[in-house]
């Protein structure tokens, strides 16, 4: 399974973007059944959990996203997205799409999100 991230850039603080996630590779029960999650990275920080779907399509939030931030997915496209409103120049970091099933993490490349002031 590969996992290809995309939707990063720049934005200006308030502003939005849409990150998705499509999982190469799987078929569809594995993707179904998938916890999907979204953390990030901003430089020389720690990464850090920032939003997770399971395959009933319970969420849960990091505190700094929530009201905020919104992770969903798509089963029939194998892609998970993270819709980011109101972005603050502290959301700035490269973010990453993880898959976990069967007890085995999957990452993706990253994606950049840019938060200008």
């Amino acid at each position: 399974v590969q996992l290809q991230a995309s939707g990063g850039g720049l934005v200006q603080a308030g502003g939005s973007l849409r990150l998705s996630c499509t999982a190469r590779g799987s078929i569809l029960s594995t993707f179904s059944s998938a916890v999907m999650g979204w953390y990030r990275q901003a430089p020389g920080k720690q990464r850090e959990l920032v939003a997770t779907i399971t395959s009933g399509r319970s969420t849960d939030y990091a505190d700094f996203v929530k009201g905020r931030f919104t992770i969903s997915r798509d089963n029939a496209k194998r892609t998970a997205y993270l819709q980011m409103n109101s972005l603050k120049p502290d959301d700035t970091a490269v973010y990453y799409c993880n898959m976990y099933w069967a007890s085995r993490d999957y990452w993706g490349q990253g994606t950049l999100v840019t938060v200008s002031s």
